[in-house]
């Protein structure tokens, strides 16, 4: 019988192959997404201090979502983090897409942000 790896641990292990080529400096931080079926999450990220400068999800309240678990609900956090990136005077970041495909919510949030004015 083969034995298969959960998609998670390969997702992980993907993601650390990503970590070892991607980090966030104070200048360009890093926009780390994850995904959840629930939710999705999207962190700006000084790898250097170890620090979250910025944080966003469609958990939050003031974003209003019934549903944070597709693609409408990634284009509004989307904008919630450039926004916010806006504020804390970061425009550059790195993005992680987390060990995901860039495809769908991962995708979404990425051209949100974009579009409001983050630059990778």
């Amino acid at each position: 019988m083969i034995k298969k790896e959960s998609r998670n641990s390969m997702r992980v292990m993907r993601h650390n192959r990503i970590r070892n080529k991607i980090s966030g400096t104070s200048t360009i931080p890093r926009l780390c997404v994850f995904r959840s079926n629930t939710g999705i999450y999207a962190q700006i990220i000084d790898d250097e201090n170890k620090t979250t400068l910025v944080s966003a999800s469609s958990l939050e309240k003031d974003l209003k979502l019934t549903n944070g678990s597709n693609i409408e609900a990634a284009k509004v956090v989307g904008k919630a983090i450039a926004e916010k990136a806006k504020k804390a005077k970061i425009t550059q970041v790195v993005f992680d897409r987390g060990g995901y495909l860039y495809h769908g919510r991962v995708k979404a949030l990425a051209d949100a942000a974009r579009e409001n004015g983050l630059e990778f």
